[in-house]
């Protein structure tokens, strides 16, 4: 049998168990809730850790901690308190800053490295331009000096002019190459195709004896002649043209026989390269 004794604490053990659990509930029911702009402000803190803020913005990064700090201070002493949501607030900008920050500072960095890399690339170019000018212009002067020894040669604005002589090249009306003529004319293919290869302009000239009309034809024939042996020669067929002057560029007087003579002539200009401006 329970003596009362035993039935007292037994009792007393149940309102003891009972009022433990009531508290415990008492005490979870009223557990102070994070607000959830304090929640926002510590996952912001962590994605800013964990990104190039903590390489390229540590200082931020270190401003923005001890921002959270202070948040996570104000809600344990007071959790009620307002102020904690504002102090989140500023946790989570400032988290925010020192990813804008860094992501700030990464662009800077690539945007020099790719400058870098620009005005190295222009470098080299600019280089092996140059070092291309000054083959190409060698490689000119030894073709000059080459067709000096060959034909008349002068520096005009239009270009280097090659002036070969009618009678060496045609017999008297005809516009049919001689075979010395073709001789003469592999050597001035060959001085021009060791340069860099440039626009030529074949011109036939006659001189004043006739009527204009068939110096005109017997000028542009011998033009084409000389234009298509070029060609043949293995010279670019797209960079050669033709053109017929006829009797109406004299280069001496055409009342003596030396002067027609100098007249009857064939001219190659070799163009000067086009410019072209500057890329910025």
């Amino acid at each position: 049998m329970i003596t009362s004794i035993q039935e007292s604490v037994l009792t007393f053990s149940k309102s003891s168990l009972v009022a433990a659990l009531a508290a415990v509930t008492l005490f979870s029911g009223c557990a102070p809730k994070e607000p959830a702009e304090l929640i926002s402000a510590r996952r912001a803190y962590e994605h800013a850790a964990t990104s190039d803020a903590a390489t390229l913005a540590p200082a931020e990064l270190h401003i923005a901690s001890e921002a959270l700090k202070v948040a996570e201070a104000s809600f344990d002493k007071n959790p009620k308190y307002y102020e904690t949501i504002d102090l989140a607030y500023i946790a989570h900008r400032k988290a925010q800053q020192a990813e804008a920050h860094a992501a700030a500072a990464k662009a800077e960095a690539e945007q020099k490295v790719a400058a870098e890399a620009l005005a190295a690339e222009q470098a080299r170019q600019l280089a092996a331009a140059q070092a291309e000018l000054a083959a190409s212009q060698e490689a000119l002067a030894k073709a000059t000096s080459a067709l000096a020894n060959l034909a008349a040669v002068k520096q005009e604005e239009r270009g280097m002019v090659i002036t070969l002589s009618g009678s060496v090249l045609f017999k008297s009306n005809e516009a049919t190459l001689m075979p010395s003529a073709q001789s003469k004319l592999d050597q001035v293919v060959e001085a021009l195709s060791s340069a860099e290869k440039r626009p030529l302009v074949v011109e036939g000239h006659t001189d004043s004896q006739g009527d204009d009309a068939s110096n005109q034809v017997l000028s542009q024939k011998r033009a084409d002649a000389v234009r298509n042996y070029i060609v043949q020669k293995g010279y670019d067929a797209s960079l050669v043209t033709a053109q017929g002057i006829g009797e109406t560029r004299p280069v001496a007087d055409n009342n003596t026989a030396e002067g027609r003579a100098n007249n009857r002539r064939v001219e190659i200009v070799v163009q000067r390269p086009t410019t072209t401006a500057a890329t910025p």
